[in-house]
């Protein structure tokens, strides 16, 4: 908002001086010396105007300094306009938020529809800390897509048929049949987990020994339907503990018996960017991007998953999505190009297909690499990470880190009691708020909403007036970058300057009730930025700790 409102000055500005009524500069918050804000607009306007940038930067200096919002303007370096605002700019932001504690940030509605699909795991064993990753930064994203006001979809994609739900199956008959005293192999390539042996235990209970020493394609198929029963039982209360939730789960075998593959086919074939080799159809990828064709349809009639996956993007096209955001782990960053040229051979606008690469998880232990899998098939499953630490470190911790970035998840960390452990660094700010409008009670301080702002005029002040004020511009920002860990970095940063604030000022003093109650009221604002700031990240805003 005040970004925006320094903007449209300049703005202003540069078309009286300079007749351009278009220009693309920005505005930032630099380095505490240089002011509260900067802007590179005269550095931009150097080629357009073909002057020295300081001389561009004086010109400018001269009209701002006529506008009521700013108290003083300056510049530095080459030509940087450097700003500070009046005192009432930012009461009156302050305002704002304590006016709207539930919809400060939040934008009207659009009728643009976007979809997220995230997590997608096949039913075929618990999720994993991975997928714990992608689940995180799919939720945040889609919950700060829902603060700008867009139609946002939660998808969750999965292939429950094939050559992985048969070797499940049977490693579940395998299991089962243990229970009877029987030995039998788990095939190559199957499941060892020991969910699994969890499983045929219910599975002893519900049918006793009907399926001792007897294999068919009728016991496959009831061990397939089992199993993924099961698992999705399993896969879904991990999300729904960890606070994640989708509103449609999709089938990819829907594709296939609606008709939309075949459908697909005949729209590539209708462009000319199929043909047949060796028994099989190829999509033209060589034509597009600086790849080999790939295999549509194999030599035997059976779809690859990469048509399954273009089908799948056609069907999220033909049910009205704008945009789509695919979240996916680093081991199929060589899908990426392939996809995005299908798009294209599709028709598709660029801007369509969205794909976020995340890197690999380390779980990190007294100092130590958690060993992730064993030969049996054991590993730390997402639901063991989170009975462990505890959902709001899972999410905060998850949400922090730049999706590009290898993460190390340091367990101890995560539940320590500390100033170091992010999570509870900026929880602690919120309950500290609390403990002081709990203290002002009992001190006999009333607190009065609104009034007496005008106490407010410590520069420090000020800056966390102006830093709960761009809250609204980082939710755009996450989604600009696609990275729920811009939030986090941005309220760890408000936190840091509000604990500084704290222990430098003293917030309650009878003497001073005015003042007093002016800084409950900048706390005030503080507690409902950081409450809208934990709803998106999925935290709790404790009241003590």
């Amino acid at each position: 908002m005040l970004r925006r409102m320094i903007e449209d000055e300049i703005a202003k500005a540069v078309e009286e001086i300079f007749s351009i009524d278009s220009v693309n500069f920005k505005v930032e918050i630099p380095p505490e010396r240089f002011g509260e804000f900067s802007s590179n607009v005269a550095m931009v306007l150097t080629r357009k105007l073909r002057m020295n940038p300081r001389e561009i930067a004086e010109k400018l200096k001269e009209r701002l300094r006529e506008s009521e919002i700013f108290e003083d303007v300056r510049i530095d370096g080459p030509g940087f306009l450097n700003f500070d605002l009046r005192n009432e700019i930012y009461l009156e932001s302050l305002r704002r938020i304590i006016k709207n504690p539930k919809s400060f940030g939040r934008r009207e509605r659009k009728k643009m529809k976007v979809q997220i699909e995230f997590v997608s795991a096949n039913p075929t064993g618990p999720l994993t800390v991975g997928h714990g990753r992608q689940a995180i930064i799919g939720d945040v994203l889609s919950n700060v897509f829902d603060e700008l006001g867009y139609d946002v979809v939660r998808e969750y994609y999965f292939n429950d048929a094939g050559r992985q739900m048969d070797l499940l199956a049977r490693s579940l008959w395998v299991r089962y049949n243990e229970l009877f005293g029987r030995n039998y192999e788990i095939p190559e390539d199957g499941y060892h987990g020991s969910y699994l042996i969890e499983m045929a235990r219910k599975l002893k209970e519900d049918v006793g020994d009907r399926f001792v020493d007897r294999w068919d394609e009728d016991v496959l198929e009831f061990f397939k339907e089992r199993a993924k029963n099961e698992m999705f039982e399993m896969i879904k209360k991990t999300l729904e503990k960890l606070g994640v939730k989708f509103d449609v789960y999709f089938n990819e075998k829907t594709l296939i018996e609606d008709g939309t593959v075949e459908e697909v086919l005949n729209i590539l074939e209708s462009k000319g960017m199929i043909y047949e080799k060796d028994g099989a159809i190829w999509l033209k990828v060589s034509e597009l991007i600086d790849e080999n064709d790939k295999v549509l349809v194999r030599s035997n009639g059976t779809p690859t998953y990469f048509l399954t996956d273009i089908a799948y993007h056609y069907n999220k096209f033909k049910r009205g999505f704008e945009k789509v955001y695919d979240i996916w782990g680093s081991d199929h960053h060589g899908h990426v190009p392939r996809m995005k040229a299908a798009m294209k051979a599709l028709g598709f606008p660029d801007d369509f297909l969205n794909i976020i690469i995340h890197q690999f998880v380390t779980l990190k232990r007294g100092g130590r690499e958690v060993k992730m899998s064993t030969r049996s098939g054991e590993f730390v499953t997402l639901d063991e990470l989170v009975n462990t630490v505890g959902v709001d470190p899972t999410r905060y911790f998850f949400a922090m880190i730049d999706p590009n970035t290898h993460m190390v998840f340091d367990m101890d960390l995560a539940v320590s009691r500390s100033m170091d452990n992010p999570v509870y660094y900026v929880q602690y700010a919120h309950a500290r708020i609390r403990s002081l409008f709990e203290k002002a009670k009992e001190k006999g301080i009333d607190y009065r909403e609104l009034e007496d702002l005008e106490e407010l005029s410590l520069k420090d002040e000020k800056l966390i007036m102006r830093d709960m004020d761009i809250f609204e511009e980082i939710l755009e920002d996450v989604v600009k970058d696609s990275a729920p860990n811009r939030l986090t970095t941005y309220v760890e940063n408000l936190v840091s300057r509000f604990h500084a604030y704290y222990t430098d000022n003293l917030i309650l003093d009878v003497e001073s009730p005015k003042l007093s109650n002016a800084r409950l009221n900048l706390c005030r604002g503080m507690e409902i930025v950081l409450k809208r700031t934990f709803s998106i990240l999925g935290i709790t805003a404790p009241e003590r700790m």
